[in-house]
């Protein structure tokens, strides 16, 4: 009974998200949109296969996957129209556009390719379809961006198992053992604890390495004294979470020390001054004047955050030059840092939503400079 519960709350919940992409769709004067990013795919039909479309007009909400989903996408979108897509898209898409009476076509100019898009619109002129593609972008992630209460828990679960995981590595991580042997622990910790899969590649970098704000886990060996960057995610039914911390294995160095205060009190400042309405490029500067004013500015070189969902990395995106705009229910990252060249680098990230205006921290990771 709780199943049926909980399913008929979701085919609800599928229901409000295609009526509230209908009206994106009618506001652009489309007549229809043609959806490929996966992450889209499940959230407006909850097909979790890695390929397929998703055709929303007016009246239709079309599945179009291959024969290896049929089966899965009948049991996982009861309430859409399953055809089996045979080929490429050019070879069906022009006949089913034609016979559908749609003219405009929306598509995701951020996940077809230009090579793809030339061969659809030269299938429709061959065929002399009647067919007007046009780029769109951020449809269905502006709709993501705001969390529904049962999307909320999935990250906050998610968010513990990162919490959980990494206050387990503290125990294991020491001197002496190498980047990867880190990150694999650190994985193998989030498995243990139930996460379905990791939401990215986990970086463990140490010393210098951890100077590049996304560097990959390599034979370095760990050596006390020397900053050790940990950046890792969970993932719950599909929703992520994101956390880094900066710690040492032993005594910091007066630089680190001072580095790994500053990005703190900026990470601080933004979490207690984000608000609801606010910009995304005002979000950013509550922790770039901190580091500024320090004299680091120029060694804060990526944006305040991103925001988690589906996607590790999905809107909005809070850096000087965003134009998005924060609101309640919205999920995403707090992360300013400090990477020295040659020396190391400090980056402080939790997760944050919106709730009555303000920011609730997600993250219960310790902040402890020293293992």
């Amino acid at each position: 009974m709780t199943n049926r519960i909980v399913e008929g709350a979701r085919r609800k919940s599928r229901i409000k998200r295609l009526r509230k992409l209908r009206t994106s769709i009618a506001e652009r004067q489309l007549d229809a949109l043609l959806l490929s990013q996966p992450q889209n795919l499940r959230y407006l039909s909850g097909f979790t296969g890695s390929s397929g479309w998703l055709l929303v007009s007016g009246r239709d909400a079309i599945l179009a996957i291959d024969f290896r989903y049929v089966e899965q996408a009948r049991e996982e979108s009861p309430d859409f129209e399953i055809i089996q897509a045979k080929r490429e898209l050019r070879d069906w898409l022009p006949g089913l556009a034609s016979d559908s009476g749609w003219h405009k076509l929306g598509f995701e100019a951020n996940f077809i390719s230009y090579d793809g898009y030339h061969k659809l619109s030269k299938a429709a002129k061959t065929r002399q379809v009647n067919l007007e593609l046009v780029p769109t972008t951020g449809i269905v992630e502006q709709l993501r961006s705001i969390k529904e209460p049962e999307e909320l828990e999935f990250i906050k679960k998610a968010a513990a198992l990162a919490d959980v995981a990494f206050e387990q590595a503290k125990a294991i991580i020491r001197p002496g053992m190498t980047e990867k042997e880190a990150a694999w622990e650190v994985e193998r910790l989030l498995h243990q604890e139930g996460s379905e899969g990791i939401a990215f590649e986990i970086i463990a970098a140490s010393g210098p390495n951890s100077a590049l704000p996304h560097a990959r886990p390599t034979e370095t060996i760990i050596r006390s004294a020397e900053p050790v960057l940990i950046d890792m995610g969970a993932r719950v039914s599909g929703y992520c979470s994101d956390l880094s911390r900066t710690v040492f294995l032993g005594e910091a160095d007066k630089t680190m020390r001072k580095v790994y205060d500053i990005v703190l009190k900026a990470q601080t400042n933004a979490i207690e001054g984000v608000k609801s309405g606010m910009n995304a490029s005002q979000a950013d500067k509550l922790a770039r004047s901190v580091v500024e004013q320090a004299g680091y500015g120029e060694n804060f070189g990526h944006g305040l955050g991103h925001g988690v969902g589906l996607a590790v990395h999905e809107f909005p995106a809070l850096g000087p030059a965003s134009s998005d705009s924060l609101a309640d229910g919205m999920v995403f990252t707090i992360e300013p840092g400090i990477y020295l060249p040659g020396q190391g680098g400090v980056r402080i990230e939790d997760m944050v939503v919106l709730e009555n205006g303000k920011a609730k921290v997600l993250s219960k990771a310790k902040k402890d400079l020293l293992f």
